[in-house]
């Protein structure tokens, strides 16, 4: 079969990832150095930072996606220079805020999860870079005061100077502790914190300022130090009290001191304070399942939060998950701008919260403007239609966001008493594929799950998804149908339709286009089509002195697609066919989408003829008639259905009217005699319905011809 030409997506990608990332690099560069000392320059820093950006970008497209790239910026990071925790929170904040922004990482909610684990495993290097560098400065410290302490043995008014000076110039808390545990020398960063004046840490038994619940592991370590001849130090995270009864957290290195016979003499040890890290850290895993703007869970965190809840969920009254979309978020942002976008969610998770608070319930926010509620019911529980009128009633007060005027709704999907042992992943599929069903009818409403409705759309998608696959493999093809007139019988045209060969089901044209444009695939595929009725066209008209119309029927997204000119002036140069002999069908209901009265004013100049399909009784479609270039108009197989069972005389009136603009009236669907009788009757032109033949191949059609 003729296999697709051109891009999967049918358009021209504008995007540059490049300069989108040398902007971020660049935001990145200016804001890293307002808060952290490095060595490079501005140009340099920048230009290290692209590097970073670059591998972390390819990090989160590649399939599947690790973390030790990620861990390697991270640890980067570190080397550059003096860049601290200051410098994490930044990198957190424009990368945090700057990825999602990026083309290439579009859709938002495809990358979030990469975006965040990304993001989580860059941190988790950078503070082990950062923990392994303060190891490293311990590790001289402590090969400095043991060199010193040895050469003490040698010029001991010498060593015991240099000794003097590093331990009172030291940041690090440094004692010198007796084989029985008692402090013979502690430096005022020890003494300040514990909490205790300069001095008076001597004599103080080490082992009295370890918690109780970790001293007697500390005492074993020490006594092992000391019994055994092949370790020079113990290092431990360890709390020691304060002066205050407070617990300071610290990382705590003891090396064992000998004299020049070997024989052990004193202990050395070092002390890091650890609470800031501690603190960091604990932020930093914070912030990995909480949405920074507003301060909710993320989807990781409820995800794991959903999984323990229904393992613990009330067997009577279950749980209840309620998937929200805020209603028109788009158009307030692009209206009012991203800073009241923001500010407008902020307050959908207050009134959410609002709603919720007295219910045992998280709420998190997934991405862009779409939460979830999690309910763990309960006899007093409200009703799934009291909670969501109860977040629309909230949303609707009218309130001012920048001297903006607001009132809101919200969409809901729900999925109530989810049966026991789902997956939590299904559940929220669930819940989200009922929002979609939700949204379709109109906003402001909430659906409940239907198992039906849901298999329903899954066999859909899936056949939607494995559309691609069957067309590569040769089961889609073109076929085609006779246009005949009314008044003799005689060809009028043929029409080339869509045929999917299933074996269990085939699919005809219109349920072909449908699943076609839910994925995009309606624009590759929709101009092989086009491309193969052409070729064949002028086949018939090369062989058989074929001259009637070929027609092709296009759907929304084909005729709003800005190159659809450019796209049939090269099909017409491929195939030879003369533009005159080509009819091209465009749904009335594009008719007010942008562009459209371009694209049909092209088509015309090319020289194509453009039939005006699904036409219905309103105005509008009227109106249509006179103000473009459409010289036919095909009635709406719905119109030939009704009047094949109802009295429908008013439809008559219809072909006067088109006949007044001077278009051209074919009726499809015509599926039986009587109704070719009374369309013609009626004083319609020509017509086309299983009655003057079903789509068949080209080789069938010949026979039509001849």
């Amino acid at each position: 079969m003729a296999k697709p030409d051109h891009r999967p997506d049918g358009s021209a990608d504008t995007s540059d990832p490049a300069r989108e990332r040398n902007l971020l690099a660049r935001k990145w560069a200016y804001l890293l150095s307002g808060v952290t000392v490095v060595s490079l320059s501005r140009e340099g820093l920048e230009e290290e930072l692209r590097g970073l950006l670059d591998a972390f970008c390819a990090h989160l497209l590649e399939r599947p996606a690790g973390t030790s790239a990620a861990e390697r910026i991270g640890q980067r990071l570190v080397s550059l220079g003096y860049v601290g925790e200051p410098g994490l929170r930044c990198t957190l904040d424009v990368l945090g805020k700057g990825l999602p922004a990026l083309a290439e990482l579009q859709p938002p909610d495809r990358f979030a999860e990469r975006i965040v684990l990304g993001l989580g495993a860059l941190s988790c290097g950078f503070l082990l870079a950062h923990e392994r560098s303060v190891l490293d400065q311990q590790e001289i410290m402590h090969l400095s005061l043991l060199k010193a302490v040895r050469d003490a043995q040698w010029n001991l008014k010498e060593s015991e100077a240099r000794f003097d000076e590093v331990v009172t110039s030291s940041a690090s808390g440094i004692a010198v502790v007796r084989l029985d545990g008692r402090i013979a020398r502690a430096n005022t960063a020890l003494a300040d914190m514990l909490g205790h004046p300069s001095g008076e840490l001597t004599g103080t038994g080490l082992y009295d300022l370890v918690h109780p619940d970790s001293v007697e592991i500390f005492r074993e370590a020490m006594q092992t130090l000391l019994e055994d001849g092949g370790r020079d130090r113990i290092r431990q995270s360890q709390r020691l009290l304060r002066k205050d009864g407070d617990v300071a957290r610290i990382s705590l290195t003891a090396s064992l001191l000998r004299d020049a016979g070997d024989r052990p003499r004193h202990f050395v040890v070092v002390v890091e304070d650890g609470t800031e890290l501690m603190l960091l850290q604990s932020e930093l895993s914070r912030q990995a399942l909480h949405d920074v703007l507003t301060g909710l869970p993320n989807r990781q965190y409820f995800g794991t939060h959903l999984e323990a809840a229904l393992r613990r969920a009330d067997p009577v009254h279950g749980v209840t998950l309620l998937h929200v979309d805020l209603d028109a978020f788009g158009m307030i942002c692009n209206s009012l701008g991203r800073r009241v976008g923001e500010q407008v969610l902020v307050h959908f998770a207050q009134r959410l919260k609002a709603v919720v608070a007295h219910e045992r319930a998280m709420i998190a926010r997934f991405h862009s403007d779409e939460f979830g509620i999690l309910i763990e019911n309960t006899a007093m529980t409200p009703s799934i239609d009291t909670i969501v009128r109860a977040i629309n009633d909230e949303l609707a007060e009218p309130f001012f966001v920048e001297g903006h005027g607001l009132a809101l709704s919200a969409s809901a999907g729900v999925v109530h008493r989810p049966v026991k042992g789902i997956d939590p992943g299904e559940l929220l599929r669930a819940a989200d594929q009922t929002l979609r069903r939700a949204k379709a009818r109109r906003r402001g409403q909430w659906k409940m799950f239907d198992p039906v409705a849901d298999a329903a759309d899954r066999r859909a998608q899936g056949l939607a998804v494995g559309m691609a696959g069957a067309w590569e493999n040769g089961e889609i093809e073109v076929r085609y149908r006779p246009m005949v007139r009314l008044a003799d019988g005689e060809l009028a045209g043929v029409e080339a339709r869509l045929h999917w060969d299933r074996p269990s089901e085939p699919l005809a044209h219109e349920r072909c286009a449908e699943l076609a444009e839910a994925t995009g695939l309606v624009l590759p595929l929709g101009d092989w089509a086009l491309r193969t009725a052409s070729r064949q066209g002028e086949w018939w008209h090369q062989r058989l002195d074929f001259g009637l119309p070929v027609v092709a029927g296009l759907t929304e997204h084909q005729v709003t697609d800005e190159a659809l000119g450019t796209r049939v002036t090269g099909l017409l140069a491929d195939s030879g066919l003369p533009p005159e002999q080509l009819m091209i069908g465009v749904p009335v209901g594009a008719l007010g989408t942008s562009g459209v009265v371009e694209n049909l004013t092209a088509l015309t100049g090319l020289g194509v003829r453009v039939l005006l399909d699904e036409f219905g009784m309103g105005p509008d479609d009227l109106r249509a008639i006179e103000d473009l270039p459409v010289g036919v108009v095909r009635v709406a197989r719905r119109l030939a259905e009704w009047q094949a069972w109802t009295d429908s005389t008013f439809l008559g009136e219809l072909v006067p009217l088109v006949r007044q603009v001077g278009a051209t009236l074919v009726v499809d669907g015509i599926d039986t005699a009587g109704q070719a009788d009374w369309w013609r009757d009626a004083g319609a032109d020509l017509a086309t319905g299983d009655y003057f033949g079903a789509a068949d191949t080209a080789g069938a059609v010949v026979e039509l011809l001849v």
